[in-house]
């Protein structure tokens, strides 16, 4: 009878003796190479070929033992032996069994596919969770790490699944899958690798597949996007399954293709977004959400909700359920289930009172970041600066008034013969030790001209933080202090008087909150610019008044810092 796994959580218990990769690998395969999975990939090969020959006394029975009492210490090891930075690069963060466990048995519950197909099944622990669940389904594992797909075959092996699993060494965008007896099912963890990482002839993949499906597609987009675009693509009316992600793809620019595929082709079912203060993965600060689908379903409406932990999940039930219509109308799908509030209707979005831009990025604090009295540097280029938020957060008013306690930054002209003598013998000196330091090298410098300048924007009258884990804080800037990229800057659209920018920041700070923002793990909250620009605010005749705000006429109700529709289809 074959063991399941997911029950022990995948604890680390066994993988005592597996020290290094090439015993890893030794380990792996003595399971492989008695069952039906050992005909190898090439890469594969290649690595048993350089493996250890032997393992320590024991080690293979317990390895044996902890696998069929639901554990996965291959998998554990495999992390273990790699530094997170080599495994952030090809986006492996395991999943754990709390979130294993309650997609498996959802999988198993909505139908009785022929194939359930794992996209990207590092260490096959979906498969060997789900394959007990449907004793008649073919499993097919697709894994482009070769070590890692070792490893999905002898877990397979060692719970009796490999007669009728399959192990693809390859990449899930490129590949086919014949057709098959009854539904494909589909269940995984889509690797997380950011855009930088991603090479350009896949972003132009990206581009011409999602065109197919007359769908755009934006080269910032991460790995998770294109493999739900290669399962719209495999998969056909019918077929079924439930990924789990980070979250970002709710609300974000390039996460717009993921919201089209999920309300469109691949026939969104649920979604469920756990609390961003939930550490879902061990091994990963990122936030997780949980998404069924059910291709070519297009009646049913989508039910999202929030789940306060993995332990909600059981039956992925419940939800507000929302038309297909109005979620391909929201940008933010996460604004959908914020809390309701009441505006006055004359209230107007910030962008139209004020334009939102970020802080001048120097690309190296460290150098251009010093006291405001250096006695290194003429005073003439010595600005004094925000250039961090806690500077204020620590403000007990709305104002900042006094700018003796900031920083200063080294605003260099463009042109240094502008400078008198004795300052340029001072900057030169500077210069010549950040050159030294690589300064000069770095991406944001490279990418200047001169490199020298940091160009800081004008004074904005109004400063707010953007990203912390409470409501963003907005500072009435009396000091004239220019701002980093620690926080944002506030413009007016058109001239205000000093009365109406300090009552501006004022009901901005006294409003303030989460709302509108996009969440991170971990419940850090960040606000790009345009997402500042819609929290709704009194109208500029009120700013220029003297009247109370509670002489503005309450109106409809407002989700996220502005007007929105709920449900319907």
């Amino acid at each position: 009878m074959a063991g399941t796994m997911g029950g022990a959580g995948f604890a680390n218990e066994g993988e005592a003796g597996v020290d290094d990769e090439r015993t890893l690998c030794a380990a792996a395969w003595m399971f492989v190479r008695g069952g039906a999975l050992a005909e190898l990939s090439r890469a594969e090969a290649s690595l048993v070929r350089a493996s250890s020959e032997a393992l320590p006394s024991g080690a293979l029975e317990r390895l044996e033992t902890a696998i069929r009492a639901g554990g996965d210490p291959l998998g554990t090891a495999l992390l273990r032996l790699r530094s997170a930075e080599r495994r952030r690069s090809q986006g492996a963060t395991y999943t754990p069994a709390t979130l294993v466990q309650p997609m498996s048995e959802w999988l198993a519950s909505f139908g009785q596919p022929g194939r359930v197909v794992d996209p990207g099944a590092g260490s096959g622990r979906f498969l060997c969770a789900v394959g007990p669940l449907l004793p008649e389904a073919e499993l097919v594992a697709v894994e482009l790490d070769p070590l890692a797909a070792l490893s999905t075959r002898a877990n397979l092996t060692a719970l009796g699944l490999d007669r009728r699993s399959q192990v693809h060494v390859c990449d899930y965008r490129s590949l086919r899958l014949p057709s098959a007896r009854g539904p494909t099912a589909f269940i995984g963890n889509p690797p997380y690798v950011r855009h930088h990482a991603i090479a350009s002839e896949w972003k132009d993949w990206l581009r011409r597949r999602a065109a197919d499906l007359d769908l755009k597609a934006s080269a910032l987009a991460g790995m998770h996007v294109y493999f739900l675009l290669a399962t719209a693509h495999l998969a056909r009316a019918g077929d079924y399954g439930v990924f789990v992600t980070s979250s970002e793809w709710l609300d974000v620019g390039y996460g717009r293709l993921a919201r089209e595929l999920v309300a469109g082709p691949l026939g969104g079912l649920s979604v469920h977004i756990l609390d961003a203060r939930t550490s879902a993965f061990a091994d990963a600060m990122t936030t997780a959400t949980v998404t069924a689908f059910e291709v070519g379903q297009q009646e049913r409406p989508v039910r999202v909700r929030k789940v306060a932990s993995a332990d909600g999940l059981r039956g992925l039930r419940g939800g507000t359920p929302f038309g297909r219509a109005v979620l391909r109308s929201t940008q933010r799908w996460s604004s959908l289930l914020e809390p309701r509030v009441v505006v006055p209707r004359e209230f107007v979005s910030l962008g139209e009172v004020c334009r939102v831009h970020r802080g001048t990025a120097t690309g190296a604090n460290a150098t251009w970041v010093t006291d405001q009295d250096d006695p290194l540097l003429p005073a003439s280029v010595l600005r004094a600066a925000v250039t961090k938020a806690s500077e204020l957060f620590a403000l007990d008013s709305a104002a900042l008034s006094d700018p003796s306690a900031l920083r200063a930054v080294i605003d260099l002209p463009t042109d240094l013969d502008a400078l008198d003598d004795e300052s340029r013998a001072l900057v030169n000196r500077f210069l010549e030790a950040a050159r030294r330091a690589g300064v000069a090298d770095g991406y944001i410098a490279r990418h200047r001209r001169p490199w020298w300048s940091v160009k800081l924007r004008d004074p904005a009258p109004i400063l707010a933080t953007y990203m912390a884990r409470r409501p963003p804080t907005f500072v009435h800037n009396l000091a004239e202090a220019c701002n980093l990229n620690a926080v944002h800057g506030l413009h007016p659209v058109e001239p205000m008087s000093p009365a109406a920018l300090c009552r501006l920041a004022s009901v901005l700070r006294a409003r303030a909150s989460l709302t509108g923002g996009r969440t991170y793990a971990g419940g850090l909250a960040k606000f790009e610019p345009k997402e500042m620009e819609q929290i709704m605010v009194p109208p500029p005749s009120w700013l220029e008044s003297d009247e109370p705000l509670a002489s503005l006429v309450p109106s409809e109700d407002v989700v996220g810092g502005r007007a929105a529709a709920r449900g319907g289809s």
